[in-house]
């Protein structure tokens, strides 16, 4: 079956094979085809022939801990750095974010919406401008800032957060939500995960 071209970067092969890369690109420790499928939520069988492929380009490799393959970023490979640049800034806004806002108190939410969410979601259109963020629940504006801080120059996009109240949240009456909502939207997973996103 034929898949069509990613619309955040239409130079992969698929959306998954994109973001199955950022995920191992990023991750501080290895992955296997299991914990990505699990991740991607996706199944395990196509997860695996996509990381069998990447595996024979060279781009990962895999070392053997006792029946399980983890895989690992092929750092001796000169793509590898700037792959991984790439990516970063055109699939991994949602892993960035999120876990900048990990673990910071008055958050119940947060999504990413706008032009980028629309694109993740394989809608075409021109490359998006900026990053909306949305965010729900009552946290310290000053600490969200902080943590956010620096992400643009690393995502080569404005960040904007908007903020709203879980009430408003849940409305049905407010416009500006009704939009929001009826627009594509990227939960963001506030996880401590591994924080290694670049070199």
């Amino acid at each position: 079956m034929r898949t069509q071209a990613p619309a955040l970067l239409p130079i992969f092969r698929s959306a998954l094979q994109a973001r199955l890369l950022l995920r191992v690109l990023t991750s501080g420790e290895g992955l296997t085809a299991a914990d990505l499928a699990r991740d991607l939520e996706e199944p395990e069988p196509t997860v695996f022939r996509e990381t069998r492929r990447l595996l024979d380009a060279g781009l990962l490799r895999g070392e053997r801990i006792g029946r399980a393959l983890v895989l690992k970023p092929a750092e001796d490979n000169p793509a590898t750095a700037p792959l991984r640049q790439l990516l970063v800034v055109t699939y991994g806004p949602h892993l960035l974010i999120g876990r900048a806002l990990a673990g910071l108190a008055g958050i119940d939410e947060a999504y990413i919406h706008g032009s980028w969410a629309a694109r993740f979601h394989g809608e075409v259109g021109g490359p998006p401008g900026d990053i909306d963020v949305l965010v729900v629940g009552q946290p310290d504006r000053r600490a969200v800032d902080a943590a956010l801080a620096g992400l643009e120059t690393e995502l080569g996009r404005e960040v904007n957060v908007t903020y709203v109240s879980e009430e408003r949240w849940r409305s049905a009456d407010d416009a500006f939500i009704g939009t929001v909502r009826s627009r594509p939207l990227v939960p963001l997973e506030m996880s401590d995960g591994p924080a290694m996103l670049t070199p």
